[in-house]
């Protein structure tokens, strides 16, 4: 029993049993899964205290008692109408990541250039946990069977000081004033938050979330968020100002990211690359093989930038294409491309970069 894993009784009606709101709120999070050594960071109890609940939760027969230890005869009482099963926590599916191209093109290859030397280190990681699927559908039916029949102020005085399962129920409210109750509630965390900004469609609700910037910084928050229809322009602004040229680029292209919040990101990625640093802007250049400039067209970029992007060896003939396109490209960089030697082997890209208004004159001269 040094490390057991209590592993919920789905045999037991739940329903007859007498449990506790400190009970319940354990049993909750048990996913027959997760050994007794990582409950206290889990559910946020000590192991002292968190001992006895489990030993009385092997004693009303919700859990299968440990290996070894002598059985509990559970508890049994007549057939019960079928109700929802109390929200469990099973093992946490990763979120897919944002797709780094448009419409669902490959990465450059092997063969590509290399990408610039400050690419991805500095990113911070992307989210890896989310509640699960049928958690989700469970909190959702506790809200609509039990708590949506209240009334909002009901409810919102509930919210205050609520425990889950039904402080995670409250999240799936609709009116901003449960929600702002809901952010009140000190046993709010970020699984809650993120909830909201997935489920919750008001803006109101959504800026009470942003308020706690500690919610507003995590990367679950963000990337729900983005995909909230109800988010507004302004909050994604001013939450998104600061993120790298990449991750502007990336909601950019994101199907899944309402078209207004794209929108958005366009503008920002523009107003962001004329005044942003040189290596970003070179980042964002070849890590998107030029795709990007589609965005920027018009907008120029400083000697920095610039000296960056010709103190690399170009191999791909996508990228090469792309920068010959871009009406901004700066003549160094024009002239640089046309010393590669993968524009000495493809005719196509050699004219296409010689017919570039930067190009330098005996290039032009050498087309005719």
């Amino acid at each position: 029993m040094a490390d057991w894993t209590p592993k919920p009784n789905l045999s037991v009606d739940l329903k007859r049993l007498t449990l506790s709101a400190e009970e319940g709120f354990v049993l909750s999070r048990l996913d027959g899964h997760t050994s007794i050594s990582h409950l206290p960071a889990l559910t946020g109890i000590s192991p002292d205290r968190l001992r006895p609940i489990l030993d009385r939760l092997v004693a009303q027969g919700a859990l299968h008692p440990a290996p070894g230890a002598p059985s509990a005869p559970a508890r049994t009482a007549p057939p019960a109408a079928p109700r929802a099963p109390v929200p469990t926590a099973p093992e946490v599916p990763t979120l897919e990541a944002l797709p780094d191209e448009l419409d669902g093109a490959p990465p450059p290859d092997g063969g590509a250039d290399p990408e610039p030397s400050e690419a991805s280190s500095t990113e911070e990681p992307e989210p890896t946990e989310d509640e699960p699927t049928e958690a989700l559908g469970n909190y959702r039916q506790l809200f609509e069977t039990r708590l949506h029949p209240l009334t909002e102020d009901e409810r919102a005085a509930r919210a205050h000081a609520a425990e889950d399962p039904e402080l995670s129920a409250f999240c799936f409210d609709p009116v901003p004033a449960v929600i702002k109750a809901v952010m009140e509630n000190p046993r709010t965390g970020l699984a809650h938050a993120r909830l909201i900004v997935r489920h919750h469609r008001n803006p109101t609700g959504l800026e009470a979330v942003c308020a706690r910037a500690a919610f507003a910084a995590d990367g679950g928050v963000r990337r729900w968020l983005v995909r909230n229809p109800q988010l507004p322009s302004g909050l994604f602004r001013r939450l998104w100002s600061g993120r790298r040229l990449m991750e502007l680029h990336k909601v950019t292209i994101d199907r899944d990211i309402p078209e207004g919040t794209r929108r958005a990101a366009r503008e920002l990625l523009r107003q962001r690359f004329s005044t942003g640093p040189a290596e970003e802007k070179a980042e964002l250049i070849l890590n998107t093989e030029g795709r990007s400039l589609v965005a920027l067209t018009g907008l120029p970029v400083d000697g920095k930038t610039a000296a960056l992007l010709c103190g690399r060896t170009y191999r791909s003939p996508l990228l090469i294409q792309n920068i010959a396109r871009w009406s901004a490209a700066p003549p160094a960089l024009v002239a640089h491309l046309l010393k590669q030697e993968a524009v000495r082997r493809q005719p196509q890209l050699r004219m296409l970069l010689q017919r570039h208004p930067n190009a330098p004159a005996d290039a032009r001269r050498g087309e005719h």
